[in-house]
């Protein structure tokens, strides 16, 4: 029997930790990008509160990753937010990482 259209009969479901690891990959970019937008508007004199947020930022990123991987390792589930968010946060991770480094690199520090 076909059934009309594009349905999938399925008791598979998106786990909750690769969605909430998702969420916190997009707040943590937003994040950043909005420390890096506010620090180049105010010509790269960055305040503290910029430093905290992206502080912030690599915290929840890490989360992020620890919650992706535990809804990667879930079984009979889709691994779209999952991988999403370790993609998402991963690379935020990565940004914050090489900021910091060519922060230090130009003495910034």
């Amino acid at each position: 029997m076909k059934f009309p259209g594009r349905y999938k009969f399925s008791d598979k479901t998106h786990p909750l930790t690769g969605v909430m690891s998702f969420i916190l990959g997009l707040i943590s970019a937003a994040s950043v990008a909005a420390s890096v937008f506010l620090s180049f508007k105010a010509r790269g004199a960055a305040e503290g509160r910029y430093a905290l947020a992206v502080l912030l930022a690599l915290i929840f990123s890490a989360a992020g990753i620890v919650l992706g991987i535990m809804g990667r390792m879930k079984n009979g589930c889709y691994y779209f937010f999952p991988n999403a968010g370790i993609a998402v946060n991963a690379a935020a991770v990565l940004v914050i990482w090489i900021m910091v480094t060519e922060g230090y690199a130009a003495g910034g520090f």
